[in-house]
């Protein structure tokens, strides 16, 4: 309720005496008919807030509850009471609030992170966000909620060598294309991959050209390659690979004349790294997912800075934390997307 945040409900403490985590996310009712002092009151206690603040509204925002809503994480709206980055169209405000609330319960700290690296991105350069991703992702790396996703997982052979170029470069007029080509792997962005990509890229940018990057087989991408997760040798080794031996600001230092077509499955790195284009173009069908929290993980690819600089850090929250997928549609009308074309 309004009330409650306004009089500092979210604000007990956010550990218990063993240092667990409680109550990592809260609702706001924003229907709640209370005077506009204390929606202001509630704003200013929302911008201090530790915990995940997701708002529910099924009536139209006025400026006061908007205002606020831009100090929420995010906004279920009941479709045709707001509009902006700030608010996800809903049939069921209350009930997808309960997807964010059950997924921020099951992995607490990766939740908390990646609110917490959304809240940070917009304020910083992509450089420095991009650090910032990494240190966060790296202290997960040895979190108790990724340890537990690996035992899950199970012990897996690293996969094996590709016996074709991870990564196709031709030239095609004034147009230089780079695809992701291990489509027996879904094109998953592995070791191989990745240094292929960047080595790709690096010629790309030095061509002074447009860029085309696309994908082999059935999907663009299925994100990073999980038969190597868990394998870096430590986490600062981890975080140095991410930050300096990725392709995020191979891409980013493109984007003005890079397109990235998708199609298929659009996961994980696959999705991070298309964001940092400047177009990116879905076949229709095409199904984008950010499924590392899932994983006790945030996007580490570059997702938390690329993401929100389309969409918002507010709708970024939702694939980020829920792990449910975005249609092409929903991708276009929110601009992660800037067309869908059809095709086979």
């Amino acid at each position: 309720m309004i009330t409650a945040l306004a009089g500092g409900a979210a604000h007990d403490p956010l550990l218990d005496d063993a240092g667990q985590v409680r109550r990592p996310l809260v609702v706001v009712d924003l229907d709640e008919p209370v005077p506009a002092d204390v929606v202001h009151a509630a704003t200013r206690t929302a911008r201090s807030c530790e915990r995940i603040l997701v708002g529910v509204a099924t009536r139209a925002i006025d400026d006061e509850r908007w205002a606020l809503a831009d100090a929420l994480d995010l906004t279920f709206a009941a479709d045709g009471c707001a509009r902006g980055p700030q608010f996800a169209a809903s049939d069921d405000p209350a009930g997808d609030a309960d997807v964010l609330c059950q997924a921020a319960e099951a992995n607490p700290r990766a939740a908390l992170v990646l609110v917490q690296v959304l809240r940070a991105s917009g304020r910083l350069d992509v450089a420095a966000a991009l650090d910032v991703e990494s240190f966060a992702y790296s202290t997960l790396l040895g979190g108790p909620e990724f340890v537990r996703w690996l035992r899950g997982r199970g012990d897996r052979p690293l996969p094996p060598p590709a016996t074709e170029p991870p990564v196709l470069l031709t030239r095609e007029g004034d147009v230089v294309r780079v695809t992701l080509n291990r489509p027996e792997r879904r094109n998953a962005y592995g070791r191989e991959m990745r240094d292929a990509l960047v080595d790709a890229l690096a010629v790309a940018a030095a061509e002074e050209c447009r860029v085309v990057l696309d994908g082999a087989g059935p999907a663009f991408c299925s994100g990073g390659d999980l038969d190597e997760f868990g394998t870096t040798p430590d986490p600062v080794t981890a975080h140095f690979v991410r930050t300096r031996a990725g392709a995020a600001r191979a891409l980013h230092a493109i984007a003005g004349r890079a397109e990235v077509r998708v199609h298929g499955a659009c996961v994980g790195a696959g999705l991070e790294l298309a964001a940092f284009a400047g177009r990116v173009v879905a076949r229709a069908g095409t199904v984008f997912r950010l499924p590392e929290v899932t994983m006790g993980l945030i996007p580490g690819a570059g997702g938390t800075v690329s993401v929100p600089r389309r969409i918002g850090r507010w709708r970024t929250l939702w694939p980020a934390l829920s792990g449910r997928p975005l249609s092409a549609v929903t991708a276009l009308d929110w601009g992660l997307v800037d067309a869908i074309e059809d095709g086979s």
